[in-house]
């Protein structure tokens, strides 16, 4: 398949992106790349100065919301991208509205407990919708732990083991290399026949 093939299979797709830190934004910056119709991406934190070692922001978007500030950076990308924000912190009830009509979840959360709400919510309101999870990518090296682990239809992305500790941080190139394999899963689902 060409290029222009697949940019023409992607441009009908939408894919919902929960969470817009670094997971989140080196996601949808790879996804709007390959072609991706719409990307709907929901979160409520801003930018700040210390989201710059590893998230798809420059420094003079400290303080914007990070909704905001990806959907300028993906405009730079492709003037033409359909991005479709939301500043809300996600619940059971939002999440439902605002990621029905998408073809894939990509979960890309900190926090253990929204992955854990999101999960459940997805996987109960629509187990047919794949889901794509972020989880264990702290520190750096250890490249051969990171792998996909398929559950009915969930994606698991990452090491499932290294917690984000101040000994054991998340830095761009293990966050981005689980953000890339989040997106290269996402390319495998919908260009499946």
């Amino acid at each position: 398949m060409t290029f222009e093939e697949i940019k023409l299979r992607l441009q009908k797709k939408t894919v919902g992106i929960a969470g817009a830190g670094g997971l989140g934004s080196n996601c949808a910056v790879a996804l709007v790349r390959v072609g991706i119709g719409t990307i709907v991406i929901a979160d409520f934190d801003v930018v700040s100065e210390g989201n710059l070692n590893r998230q798809y922001y420059f420094f003079d978007q400290i303080g914007k919301p990070k909704v905001n500030a990806i959907k300028e950076n993906i405009q730079r990308i492709n003037p033409m991208a359909n991005v479709i924000t939301w500043d809300l912190k996600l619940d059971p009830q939002n999440l439902n509205r605002i990621f029905r009509n998408c073809d894939v979840v990509v979960e890309a959360f900190d926090n253990a407990d929204q992955k854990e709400m999101l999960i459940e919510t997805i996987l109960t309101a629509y187990p047919e919708k794949p889901l794509i999870v972020g989880l264990g990518m702290a520190g750096w090296g250890m490249n051969d732990t990171i792998h996909v682990r398929k559950i009915d239809n969930m994606y698991i992305c990452g090491d499932e083991v290294s917690e984000i500790h101040n000994e054991l941080p998340p830095i761009a190139p293990r966050v981005g290399i689980v953000a890339n394999i989040q997106a290269n899963v996402v390319l495998e689902i919908l260009l499946k026949d």
